[in-house]
C-alpha cells in the first residue's frame, strides 16, 4: 500500500479549502438595487445565488450615491434587478458607466402601476379610484419576457423616462407613477415572476429549481396577504395614519388604511411651512388616528408633528428597505411587521369587517 507524501497530502487539503470559493464562484451572481429586492432573489435563487445589494437594510435607495466599487459590482454580476418607475434616480447612469451588458430585470414590469397624482393631501394621491381595478391581469404574462435583449437596449425598461424627468441626484421628481409597488402583496408576486424570468436567462441550467422556488415564495405572498386582510380588517374604514414620506400608496389600495404625510414619493424633499400647516389642518379635519416613524426616513418632521397635534407616535413602519434585523429584515417579514404595527395602534373591538378595501378582487391565484 502507498502511503501519500506531505506534499500530496497539503495539495489535498488546499484543494479541498478551495472547494467552497469554487462552489460561490458558480453561483450565479446577482446585484439589486435595495434590500428588498435582494431577499425575493435569495427566496428564487436559493443555493444557487450570490447576492449583493447596492443599498442595504436601514438604508434610503432615494439618496443613495454610487461609488466605483458598486461599478464594479455590476461588471462583474450575472444579473441585474432593480425596482424601474423612477425609483433608483442613478441606476441608468450606473449601468452605462459599468459596461454591464447581462440580463436586466426590471422589477415592476407587468405590474398595475398606481398613478401618483403630485402631492395632495386631501385627496390622499387618488388611492380610491383604484379599488374597482380588475387585478386579474397583474401576471401579464411574464413567461412571455423577451429577456434575449435585456440590458442591451435599456429603452425597453422606460429608462427614457430619465430624461423627460431631468432625473438628476437631487432632483426629486419621481414621473407619473409611484414606485412603491412592493408594499401590495399582489404586486409583489409580479416581481417574483420577473426575477424568476431573470434567474432562468441567466442560469437556464437551474430553471427548474428556480420555477419550484418561485412557486413555493408565492403561496408563501399570498397565505402573507390572506393574514394581513385578516388582521387590518380590524381597523375601522375611515382611518387615517401620518409617515415620513409618501410610500404606502399600494399597501392603501390593497388593504384599506389611508396614508398622509409630509413630503411626497422621494425622502430628499423637505416639507415647507406650508406643507406642515396644511397637514395639521387635515389631521384636525379628518379621522387622523396616529403617527408612524419609518426606518430609514429622519424622525425630525414626525416628531414636529406630534408635538403641534397631541397625536401619538405608533411605532415604526418599513417602507423602503429592510430592518437589518429582527422580523423585519425579511420582506415577508416586514408586511406582517407593518400590518402588526397598524393593527396594534388603530383596531377596535368588534370593528372586524368595515369593507373598506378589503374585499377588492385581486383573485390571488392568476398570476403564474
Amino acid at each position: 500500500m502507498r502511503h501519500a507524501t506531505p506534499a500530496a497530502l497539503m495539495l489535498g487539503a488546499s484543494a479541498m479549502l478551495a472547494l467552497p470559493a469554487a462552489i460561490a464562484a458558480e453561483r450565479v451572481q446577482v446585484v439589486t438595487s435595495f434590500s428588498i429586492l435582494a431577499d425575493m432573489v435569495q427566496n428564487v435563487g436559493g443555493e444557487h445565488v450570490e447576492v449583493t445589494s447596492l443599498v442595504g437594510p436601514d438604508s434610503d435607495t432615494h439618496v443613495f450615491s454610487p461609488s466605483p466599487r458598486d461599478a464594479r459590482s455590476l461588471a462583474d454580476a450575472d444579473l441585474v434587478v432593480f425596482n424601474g418607475l423612477l425609483f433608483e434616480g442613478w441606476m441608468e447612469r450606473l449601468i452605462d458607466s459599468s459596461d454591464y451588458s447581462g440580463p436586466l430585470v426590471t422589477a415592476t414590469d407587468g405590474i398595475e402601476r398606481l398613478d401618483y397624482q403630485g402631492h395632495d393631501h386631501e385627496h390622499a394621491h387618488g388611492h380610491d379610484d383604484h379599488d374597482d381595478h380588475d387585478h386579474d391581469d397583474h401576471g401579464h404574462g411574464h413567461d412571455d419576457h423577451d429577456h434575449d435583449d435585456h440590458g442591451h437596449d435599456h429603452d425597453d425598461h422606460g429608462h427614457d423616462d430619465h430624461d423627460d424627468h431631468g432625473h438628476d441626484d437631487h432632483d426629486h421628481a419621481h414621473g407619473d407613477y409611484d414606485p412603491h409597488a412592493w408594499q401590495d402583496l399582489a404586486m409583489g408576486k409580479v416581481y417574483v415572476g420577473n426575477i424568476r424570468d431573470g434567474l432562468i436567462e441567466a442560469d437556464p441550467d437551474n430553471e427548474a429549481a428556480y420555477r419550484e422556488n418561485a412557486e413555493r415564495y408565492i403561496n408563501e405572498l399570498e397565505a402573507t396577504d390572506a393574514e394581513i386582510r385578516e388582521l387590518l380588517g380590524e381597523i375601522p374604514a375611515s382611518t387615517s395614519v401620518i409617515t415620513g414620506h409618501d410610500s404606502f400608496g399600494y399597501f392603501s389600495n390593497a388593504y384599506g388604511i389611508r396614508f398622509l404625510s409630509p413630503v411626497g414619493l422621494s425622502t430628499e424633499a423637505e416639507p415647507s411651512a406650508a406643507d406642515m400647516a396644511r397637514l395639521i389642518d387635515v389631521i384636525r379635519e379628518q379621522n387622523v388616528r396616529a403617527l408612524f416613524h419609518e426606518n430609514m426616513t429622519s424622525p425630525a418632521v414626525i416628531n414636529q408633528l406630534a408635538e403641534e397635534t397631541g397625536l401619538p407616535i405608533a411605532g415604526t413602519l418599513y417602507a423602503d428597505a429592510l430592518s437589518a434585523e429582527g422580523e423585519a429584515s425579511t420582506y415577508l417579514g416586514m408586511m406582517r411587521h407593518n400590518a402588526q404595527v397598524l393593527h396594534d395602534a388603530l383596531a377596535e373591538p368588534g370593528h372586524d369587517d368595515h369593507g373598506h378595501g378589503h374585499d377588492h378582487d385581486h383573485d390571488h391565484g392568476h398570476t403564474h
